[in-house]
Order: C-alpha cells, then structure tokens, then sequence
C-alpha cells in the first residue's frame, strides 16, 4: 500500500509547519531542509508554486498520494455546494482520519495501520481500507480482538472536544461520524481554493 514513508520533520520545514508529527524541532530550526538551508533564502513563490504546495501539503497531512487524491477532488467537484469545502469534507471523511480524531489512534499514520491490520470496524463489519468513505451516521468501533490488545487500547486518548462532527463512547470504545464538518470548524492550515484553481487549469 503506498504512502510516503521517508523524513517527517523535512516536510514540516519545507512548508514551516507541523504537517507530519508534533513540528518540536520547527522552533529550534526553521530553514529549509539540506546542508545550505540557512544560507538559502526563501523565494517568493509564484501563483502556480502556490496553488501546487497547497495540494502537497494537503496530500501530506491526510496522508493521500495523487492518484487518490485526484479522485477525491472530482467526487468534490461533483457534488453541491462549494468545491474547495467538499474536498476538506470528504478528506475528513475518510476512515483513517476519523480513527485518528475519535482519539483512537495518536496520528494519522497510526491510525491507518490500525485500519489496515483490520482492528477497526465500521457498523460492525471489519474494514481495512483507510481511504473508505464513511457516511453520517456511521459507527466506528474497535474490534473486539483489538480491545483486549493493551498495545493499542493504551493509545486510546478520546475525542479532542474541538471535533463535534464525531463522537466517542468510551466505555464501548465506539464512535459515531455525526456528519461531515463545517470548513471552519476543520483546523488545518490549507488554503483549499487554491487547490481548486490548481485542478481548474
């Protein structure tokens, strides 16, 4: 299954945020990546460079490659309602992303794995494919095997109160997809327009 696997913090200091772990070493070392990266000043990047690491950055942070994410942006494009907000909508819908803000798992990459070594359920059914669009109304549940595993259930931290699209029972350690979130209530830092110009050209 394909999915970046190299440098974290290189990510999160080409773009100067945290897009993959806690960004702890960005306050120490804010320059670009590689040897000369303190003596390599920041361009000033155009309308294309732009619109183009909007979408890297929203590919990294949910952990998409770009046959996928391509896909996801035309499901996008084709439903009502604003384009830019149903890609975050749908991104935020995938299974692995919501394991990880139920609390489930401490990371995206974490709660992938989770999904792919079927520890998770999805109303009842095992599910093992992390980009699998859940629905409002779904129940996501860790499955029975998995909840006498310490090694998973001792990651299991709950729901940040921030995320009211989802909810988490947990003394049933389950959860429910309420529905897909408001654009502003999503914290992440990405300028989806962008991204819809970008596939716009």
């Amino acid at each position: 299954m394909a999915r970046y696997n190299g440098p974290k913090t290189k990510i999160s200091r080409i773009f100067g945020e945290p897009i993959l772990g806690n960004g702890k070493w960005l306050g120490k070392n804010s320059n670009p990546p590689g040897q000369h990266g303190a003596q390599r000043k920041r361009k000033t990047l155009g309308e294309y460079a732009l619109q183009l690491r909007e979408k890297q950055k929203a590919k990294y942070t949910y952990g998409v490659l770009e046959k996928q994410f391509r896909k996801t942006f035309e499901e996008a494009a084709r439903r009502k309602g604003v384009t830019g907000e149903n890609l975050i909508k749908l991104l935020e819908a995938r299974l692995d992303n919501t394991v990880f803000r139920m609390g489930i798992a401490p990371s995206r990459p974490a709660a992938r794995q989770l999904v792919s070594h079927k520890h998770v359920t999805v109303n009842g059914e095992v599910v093992n494919i992390p980009s699998f669009q859940l629905k409002p109304g779904d129940i996501v549940a860790l499955r029975e095997k998995a909840k006498d595993n310490t090694a998973i259930t001792s990651h299991v931290r709950g729901r940040n109160p921030k995320f009211t699209w989802v909810d988490w029972n947990e003394t049933d350690l389950q959860g429910t997809f309420i529905t897909y979130p408001e654009r502003d209530a999503v914290p992440e830092n990405i300028k989806e327009q962008l991204i819809v110009e970008l596939y716009s050209k």
